[in-house]
Protein backbone atom coordinates (compact mmCIF):
# COMPACT_ATOMS: atom_id res chain seq x y z
CA UNK A 1 0.00 0.00 0.00
CA UNK A 2 2.63 2.45 0.68
CA UNK A 3 4.67 1.58 -2.06
CA UNK A 4 1.70 2.03 -4.56
CA UNK A 5 1.37 5.93 -2.81
CA UNK A 6 4.76 6.38 -3.20
CA UNK A 7 4.43 5.08 -6.86
CA UNK A 8 1.82 7.13 -7.73
CA UNK A 9 3.47 9.92 -6.65
CA UNK A 10 7.01 9.94 -7.82
CA UNK A 11 7.09 6.75 -10.49
CA UNK A 12 7.86 3.09 -10.78
CA UNK A 13 11.92 2.91 -9.61
CA UNK A 14 14.50 2.70 -11.90
CA UNK A 15 15.39 -1.03 -13.35
CA UNK A 16 17.93 -1.13 -10.53
CA UNK A 17 15.28 -1.06 -7.92
CA UNK A 18 16.24 2.14 -6.55
CA UNK A 19 14.25 5.19 -7.78
CA UNK A 20 16.48 8.80 -8.47
CA UNK A 21 14.60 10.64 -5.55
CA UNK A 22 15.77 8.04 -3.05
CA UNK A 23 19.54 8.00 -4.14
CA UNK A 24 19.67 11.72 -4.35
CA UNK A 25 18.80 11.65 -0.34
CA UNK A 26 21.52 8.60 -0.04
CA UNK A 27 24.66 9.61 1.53
CA UNK A 28 27.75 8.28 2.52
CA UNK A 29 27.88 7.89 6.26
CA UNK A 30 31.57 8.76 6.04
CA UNK A 31 30.87 12.14 4.80
CA UNK A 32 29.71 13.03 8.43
CA UNK A 33 26.93 14.53 7.70
CA UNK A 34 24.24 12.51 9.39
CA UNK A 35 23.81 9.30 11.45
CA UNK A 36 22.09 7.04 8.70
CA UNK A 37 23.46 5.95 5.55
CA UNK A 38 19.96 7.70 3.82
CA UNK A 39 19.12 11.38 4.64
CA UNK A 40 16.02 11.97 3.05
CA UNK A 41 12.63 12.35 4.77
CA UNK A 42 10.41 9.57 3.70
CA UNK A 43 10.31 5.78 5.45
CA UNK A 44 12.40 3.26 4.09
CA UNK A 45 13.60 -0.25 4.88
CA UNK A 46 16.63 -0.57 7.01
CA UNK A 47 19.42 -3.20 8.82
CA UNK A 48 20.30 -3.36 12.32
CA UNK A 49 23.46 -5.04 13.77
CA UNK A 50 23.95 -4.35 18.07
CA UNK A 51 27.70 -3.32 18.77
CA UNK A 52 26.98 -5.00 21.98
CA UNK A 53 25.77 -8.42 21.54
CA UNK A 54 25.68 -8.53 17.47
CA UNK A 55 21.86 -9.23 17.67
CA UNK A 56 20.80 -8.36 14.05
CA UNK A 57 17.35 -7.23 12.80
CA UNK A 58 15.37 -5.22 9.74
CA UNK A 59 12.66 -3.51 9.64
CA UNK A 60 10.21 -1.64 7.06
CA UNK A 61 9.96 1.58 9.86
CA UNK A 62 13.87 2.73 8.76
CA UNK A 63 13.87 6.83 9.27
CA UNK A 64 17.00 9.12 8.40
CA UNK A 65 19.33 9.49 11.40
CA UNK A 66 17.00 7.30 14.18
CA UNK A 67 17.60 4.56 15.40
CA UNK A 68 15.99 1.68 17.27
CA UNK A 69 16.39 -0.50 20.48
CA UNK A 70 18.29 -3.60 20.71
CA UNK A 71 15.68 -6.15 21.89
CA UNK A 72 18.62 -7.44 24.35
CA UNK A 73 20.58 -4.94 25.36
CA UNK A 74 18.02 -1.84 25.28
CA UNK A 75 20.57 0.34 23.33
CA UNK A 76 20.12 2.69 20.88
CA UNK A 77 21.37 1.13 17.11
CA UNK A 78 21.10 3.05 13.94
CA UNK A 79 20.60 1.13 10.75
CA UNK A 80 23.93 0.32 8.80
CA UNK A 81 22.22 0.17 5.35
CA UNK A 82 18.71 1.63 4.21
CA UNK A 83 16.86 1.12 1.02
CA UNK A 84 13.54 2.11 -0.49
CA UNK A 85 10.55 0.17 0.54
CA UNK A 86 9.19 -2.15 -2.33
CA UNK A 87 6.54 -3.92 -2.74
CA UNK A 88 6.69 -7.93 -2.35
CA UNK A 89 5.95 -10.30 -5.53
CA UNK A 90 3.18 -11.96 -2.77
CA UNK A 91 6.31 -14.98 -2.30
CA UNK A 92 7.57 -13.15 0.52
CA UNK A 93 5.24 -12.62 3.33
CA UNK A 94 7.51 -13.31 6.53
CA UNK A 95 6.86 -10.41 8.70
CA UNK A 96 4.12 -8.68 6.98
CA UNK A 97 1.64 -9.06 10.08
CA UNK A 98 4.16 -8.22 12.43
CA UNK A 99 3.48 -5.79 15.08
CA UNK A 100 6.13 -2.47 14.95
CA UNK A 101 7.29 -2.33 18.85
CA UNK A 102 7.30 1.16 18.83
CA UNK A 103 8.55 1.38 22.63
CA UNK A 104 12.08 0.61 21.00
CA UNK A 105 11.55 2.68 18.22
CA UNK A 106 12.78 6.63 18.18
CA UNK A 107 10.58 7.68 15.49
CA UNK A 108 7.71 6.85 17.23
CA UNK A 109 9.24 7.93 20.55
CA UNK A 110 9.84 11.78 18.68
CA UNK A 111 5.85 11.75 17.63
CA UNK A 112 4.55 10.90 21.07
CA UNK A 113 3.39 7.41 19.68
CA UNK A 114 5.14 5.54 23.09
Amino acid sequence: VVYTLYQSQFGKPESGGFCKLFMMDYRNKSDGKGLTPYQGSRRCFGEYQCSVCSRTWVSGNSWADMGQKCLSCNINVYPHHQKPLQATDGMNLSGVKKEHLQHLCEKCKSLGYN
